[in-house]
């Protein structure tokens, strides 16, 4: 009976018999699973390492073959005696295993699926490729699929099938690129990876999936199996009105968080990190007292390597693992949204890190980015720059950008370094770039993308935003893209952070010669629509915190970051501050530790704390120092060459009747009586925060709470008021009581 089932089961070629031994068949369903041959349904099935396996009948329960060894080693073949669907009973040294087998599936990914992942429109991509459970004929599994066109094979391993590259070989779907497997049995929080062979027919080191929905915690980097059941969200409330939230006439006050080191369960081990629990926890709360607006996280997505602070991502669908499970991640969204604070993540499409187990060189060929350096290196960043004229490539970014956003219901996306995608020779010498078609240094491929990310998401995320860090004078980033402009909803303000923090370096005796450095964003204030960024940019690197830039003795540092920051919130733009900002800490930030929240046992620092929430409270409360803040018609100068004195005086004004806010700054530490300043309208003038009060640490000097107008003519207005200028201080005022 043996000797016939052997000869009703024909050996396979030698050629396939090879291949199959040595992780390298590019089409497993043609040699495995049923078959049905003149003599009858034979089954094959690859299982190096089993001792015995038996073919039973999922219906009865009997067993309707058994299969025998056959070569090459490791194969199990033999006649069944119906066609009828089985489970596969394996029978290891140590156990006994039942499952269906994963090559009597037919073919698994649609071709609608397929054809829109090639087309660069599958904007649910993650639900198609990558790991998904799901249940086929009755039978619970994960799907699996991967991108890689230049392969010879591909298997997909993992703890499942004690990570050979032989046992779970996948079949390409020709035209697509695309390989595809159904592994019955598994389910979510099985780890994986997949295995394929390059071009050349060398076993690449194993690959971590792009389209992972979840990884395993850094420093490991296996993917894991997410489960696909829905989110209970709470935040209906939320999202019905975050359009209104986030229009440019509304207050948006964003405090930037690293999330690893806002606070640290243990402070002695630079490993443990806090859970998205824990974060819901303490920032929501802490958020809302402080009044921001928002929370901006800086990368939340997988990253290999802690010191970029998420910057250089290799997950691009997955909340990082260090955080906890990405169930963990919509938790810490809801409790924001349920609590009146929108979140905004930073989003990475510009490079990413060269590490042999992510996307470089995915399939052994330069697949993700461009092959030419001049193209596809990032001298400064040592990474690797995506392929954007690759539909499956910026279809793959599109799709990440949506996921969050519809997925985890993030309200806005900061994108990461795009002056670097905008220049072919962004931080290139002459011979290191390629122009374009047409000769010049714009990146054609990358303004396409962008333009198509800005136009693509308020179709399906109606009230979400893109916010641009451009750092050069590229014009309409934030223009409509129907007009020509990239489409961002806002761009952060880099000259502006620049020069004015330039400013408040100098000693203030020599801030007079540096006048316009405070002035000249005025100049292009409505160019774009901007937030004003206080980054984590500017406390990194050896330029030490906002409070160790100050000039002079201490309380001249702390009384200078009092000025600045009433500076900044009274000044036309979105305001952005990074975390310790808000005490004035004096370390520079480190992403291995939290934030000196001791600190606050301090005065001085509690001060700074003070003000940045009464700051807060007065920039959403007045709707002239946020309703016009992309519009001319929203500022005046009254004061603004005053250079001798380092004095300045400004008018915010709001639509139709709302009261005008005349911001004073006086940045020298000279107390200045008897100033006299024009005003629009007579009456008085209620002084409605003084940076320099005792209960932000100041000397409580200022004007007793207001000053009448006078009809005395100055600054071009009939009526004018008479104030006492703090020293080193911003003053704001409103007319009446």
């Amino acid at each position: 009976m043996t000797d016939q089932l052997l000869q009703e089961a024909p050996p396979l070629d030698a050629s396939v018999a090879d291949a199959l031994a040595n992780a390298r068949i590019p089409d497993p369903f043609a040699v495995l699973g049923p078959h049905d041959l003149a003599q009858g349904r034979i089954v094959r099935a690859y299982l190096p390492g089993a001792d015995r396996v038996e073919v039973v009948s999922r219906e009865s329960g009997g067993v309707i073959g058994t299969l025998l060894p056959a070569e090459p080693h490791g194969l199990f073949a033999g006649r069944v005696e119906c066609a009828e669907p089985y489970v596969l009973r394996i029978t290891w040294p140590l156990a006994v295993q039942e499952t269906e087998d994963p090559y009597s599936f037919g073919l698994v990914l649609g071709e609608l699926d397929l054809y829109l992942f090639n087309e660069g429109r599958h904007f649910e991509l993650p639900f198609a490729l990558g790991a998904r459970p799901m249940t086929i004929d009755g039978v619970a599994g994960v799907r699996f699929g991967v991108w890689a066109p230049s392969a010879r094979a591909a298997s997909v391993v993992g703890d499942f099938n004690s990570w050979d590259r032989r046992r779970h070989p996948m079949r390409v779907r020709h035209g697509s690129g695309v390989w595809e497997l159904f592994v019955p049995r598994l389910g979510p929080g099985a780890r994986y990876k997949f295995a394929i062979v390059g071009p050349d027919g060398a076993a690449l080191p194993l690959k971590a999936d792009p389209l992972a929905r979840a990884t395993e915690p850094a420093p490991s980097t296996a993917s894991v199996v997410a489960d696909c059941l829905p989110f209970a969200w709470h935040d209906e409330e939320w999202i019905a009105a975050r359009a209104e939230k986030h229009r440019v006439d509304a207050p948006i006050a964003v405090y930037e968080v690293h999330a690893g080191s806002w606070l640290r369960p243990d402070a002695g081990d630079p490993n443990r990190f806090p859970t998205w629990d824990d974060l819901a926890g303490r920032i929501v709360p802490y958020v809302q007292d402080m009044g921001f607006t928002h929370v901006e996280l800086m990368p939340v997505a997988e990253h290999p390597f802690a010191g970029s602070w998420g910057y250089q991502p290799l997950g691009l669908f997955a909340p990082s693992g260090r955080y906890g499970p990405p169930e963990g991640f919509a938790r810490f969204v809801d409790a924001c949204h349920r609590n009146g604070i929108g979140v905004i993540i930073d989003w990475v499409p510009a490079h990413f890190p060269t590490d042999e187990w992510g996307l470089a060189r995915f399939d052994g060929t330069a697949l993700y980015e461009h092959l030419d350096p001049r193209e596809g290196y990032h001298q400064d960043w040592n990474t690797f720059i995506y392929n954007l004229g690759r539909r499956e490539v910026s279809g793959f970014l599109l799709a990440s950008a949506i996921y969050w956003l519809e997925h985890f219901h993030v309200d806005g996306l900061r994108v990461d370094a795009v002056a670097s995608m905008l220049y072919r020779d962004y931080s290139r010498a002459e011979g290191q770039w390629i122009p374009n078609i047409y000769g010049g240094r714009e990146n054609l491929e990358a303004i396409g993308f962008l333009q198509h990310l800005n136009s693509v998401v308020p179709e399906r995320c109606p009230g979400a935003m893109t916010i641009a860090e451009e750092s050069t004078a590229w014009p309409g980033v934030t223009r409509a893209v129907g007009e020509g402009g990239l489409g961002f909803n806002y761009k952060w303000n880099m000259g502006w952070m620049h020069d004015t923090l330039h400013y408040m370096q100098e000693d203030a005796v020599y801030r007079k010669w540096h006048h316009n450095e405070l002035t000249f964003g005025l100049i292009y204030a409505w160019s774009e629509r901007f937030i004003l960024p206080l980054s984590h940019d500017e406390v990194v690197h050896g330029k030490g915190s906002l409070i160790g830039k100050m000039p002079g003795d201490r309380w001249q540092k702390f009384a200078n970051l009092r000025a600045y920051l009433g500076f900044m919130w009274s000044h036309p733009g979105k305001k952005l501050l990074f975390m310790g900002g808000e005490i004035a800490q004096d370390r520079e930030w480190s992403h291995d530790r939290e934030i000196d929240w001791w600190l606050l046992d301090d005065p001085a620092h509690r001060g700074i704390q003070r003000l940045v929430r009464d700051l807060n409270q007065v920039y959403v409360a007045e709707r002239a120092l946020h309703e016009y803040d992309a519009h001319p018609a929203g500022f005046r100068w009254v004061i603004g060459n005053d250079s001798g004195n380092s004095v300045f005086a400004y008018l915010r004004f709001g639509a139709g009747e709302v009261p005008p806010i005349l911001a004073v700054c006086n940045m020298t530490p000279v107390p200045r009586p008897g100033y006299r300043i024009g005003v629009p309208q007579p009456g008085w003038w209620q002084e409605r925060l003084n940076t320099d009060s005792a209960w932000y640490g100041g000397s409580d000097m200022g004007n007793a709470g207001g000053s009448s107008a006078a009809p005395i003519p100055a600054h071009g207005e009939e009526q004018s008021i008479e104030l006492t200028l703090p020293p080193l201080a911003t003053v704001l005022f409103r007319p009446g009581g």
